[in-house]
């Protein structure tokens, strides 16, 4: 990939998230200035209540795609790997250990010698929880993300923070979040979300290289279902069009297009590089390897239930309204929503790829 070809890229995404949306609000008629509300307090979706037709459908539409991945495991068992030689847990890994342990018990409680600080408790807990994932790494192959790519693993935090503030903007057009328990100026703002922001891409990659760590995705995915997609240019267009459209009507129709928040930064690129006839994250799926994707989906799945506890009983937090689907939540997220973090993944991978192409290859397993 040309560095000419990553910027124009990274432009059309850019001018995509930035400008459809509100091209699409003001066309509509809407006034703009709800969605320009900064910090964004005042609530005007109104969001669809629950269905249980929309909640049925949704299942059966997650269903048909985990279930094959399922019955592979139910179909072959689970492997016994072959232990590999000890390797000491590095000194920094218990740091982030202690850390972590220090920073939960201060987040779910109310000392009042901490109160100046309670509000920021989701920096420190994640700065360890990505000091733990690379330690843990390291010990089971004696590599990690932290050591093997130093700088650019460093590269990743302002691109994470940037990455996330792309998110907030385009869930003014939808509200399915929002963030309760302090009141903080613009200022104030920019800099604690920026803080938190940065550190959602170094956790994911670094869950990532520890997910692919074990031999049980190789073993099962590595030949499995292969999936071609005639006229990949031909596609990649469509699926562009389609991303243009969607995003355009995201604030027309939150209620139904809500779901393009999360997809839509995906769509974009993929369809991009097909159009360019660049190999992206789906291309190994061709040769049936499903090792890469499902390395990408589980590490943002297991890193969204931790994000999800460590913010239940914290101060600073956020809630959810989901529409349709709005029920049995899992600490704040409706079960359902558990599912958008298999996407976000793959979108994670993609874009923190940009930085770590060139560097060493992925974490070898276990054999």
């Amino acid at each position: 990939m040309t560095a000419r070809k990553k910027v124009l890229k990274f432009l059309i995404l850019v001018t995509m998230l930035l400008g459809l949306p509100p091209v699409g609000v003001v066309l509509s008629g809407k006034p703009l200035s709800p969605y320009l509300e900064f910090p964004p307090q005042t609530m005007h979706v109104t969001h669809a209540p629950f269905s249980w037709w929309a909640f049925a459908g949704y299942i059966l539409f997650t269903g048909i795609f985990i279930t094959p991945f399922l019955a592979q495991i139910v179909k072959h068992g689970t492997p016994t790997p072959c232990p590999g030689p000890p390797r000491p847990f590095p000194w920094w890994g218990w740091f982030g250990v202690v850390l972590g342990s220090a920073a939960w018990i201060l987040a779910w409680t109310r000392f009042s010698w901490f109160r100046p600080f309670q509000a920021h408790t989701f920096t420190p807990l994640w700065s360890a929880y990505i000091l733990t994932v690379n330690a843990l790494t390291l010990r089971r192959t004696g590599r990690c993300l932290l050591l093997d790519r130093p700088v650019r693993f460093l590269l990743l935090f302002p691109l994470s923070a940037v990455f996330w503030w792309f998110f907030e903007y385009l869930n003014r057009f939808v509200q399915n979040w929002q963030y309760a328990g302090v009141q903080l100026g613009p200022g104030e703002y920019i800099l604690y979300a920026t803080l938190s922001f940065s550190t959602v891409l170094p956790a994911v990659m670094s869950t990532r290289d520890f997910v692919l760590s074990f031999p049980f995705i190789q073993s099962k995915y590595r030949f499995f279902l292969p999936l071609r997609l005639p006229y990949p240019q031909m596609w990649g267009a469509f699926i562009f069009c389609a991303a243009t459209a969607g995003l355009s009507c995201l604030g027309i129709w939150p209620n139904h297009l809500f779901s393009l928040l999360w997809i839509s930064p995906l769509l974009i690129l993929v369809s991009l590089q097909g159009i360019m006839k660049e190999r992206n994250i789906f291309s190994p799926l061709v040769q049936g390897d499903w090792t890469g994707v499902l390395g990408c989906a589980l590490a943002a799945l297991i890193c969204g239930f931790f994000w999800e506890m460590w913010n239940y009983y914290s101060l600073a937090k956020w809630t959810y309204h989901v529409p349709f689907v709005q029920r049995f939540e899992v600490f704040e997220m409706p079960i359902l929503g558990y599912a958008g973090y298999l996407p976000f993944g793959l979108e994670c991978v993609v874009i923190s790829e940009m930085v770590l192409q060139g560097g060493n290859k992925d974490v070898k397993v276990e054999s």
